[in-house]
């Protein structure tokens, strides 16, 4: 089966790496599908698109995981909650299951599922590491650790492109 797990990973921490390693196990391909590819340079969309594919490309060959295991696609953000389940299948090629941890993700193509003559099997994401892209860039604001959060390769991009310092300017 072809899987999709879609987040806008900003960035991408190793709660994400676990459901891609759970989902790459259960499944012939995972779509990583990288949301709101539209927005950068914001207190909540920092990243770039380009930027947000060598993290998540990064923390999978650290974690050895197949490069023709995945794909990763950019899908830009639409602002209408109704259409959007929609609108993600117009830039990710045909799946069977959903991984998500996002309750209003699970709700929308939980929701979608019923005008669907082969709906998909929405996989709820146990959330095995505490973590949130939120609470990290917010460790990056006040100077507090967040490295350990993500992989290291993840950790050394974040630096070399001094995302911290990125933030702080854009909260300016």
């Amino acid at each position: 089966m072809k899987a999709l797990f879609i987040g806008r990973f900003q960035p991408f921490h190793k709660g994400h790496l676990s459901v891609v390693e759970q989902a790459v196990k259960e499944n012939t391909h995972l779509y990583i599908g990288i949301g709101s590819t539209q927005y950068n340079y914001e207190p909540y969309n920092p990243l770039t698109t380009s930027e947000r594919i060598q993290l998540i490309e990064a923390a999978l060959k650290e974690a050895k995981i197949p490069r023709e295991k995945y794909s990763i696609i950019p899908v830009p953000n639409i602002e209408n909650f109704a259409l959007w389940p929609r609108h993600v299948e117009l830039y990710i090629p045909p799946f069977q299951k959903l991984y998500t941890g996002s309750s209003i993700v699970a709700e929308l193509f939980h929701d979608y599922n019923k005008t669907l003559k082969k709906p998909y099997e929405i996989i709820p994401v146990q959330k095995t590491y505490k973590i949130c892209s939120t609470e990290i860039r917010t460790a990056m604001l006040k100077n507090k650790p967040w490295e350990k959060h993500v992989a290291q390769a993840t950790a050394k991009l974040l630096n070399e492109w001094q995302i911290p310092k990125r933030l702080k300017t854009i909260a300016e």
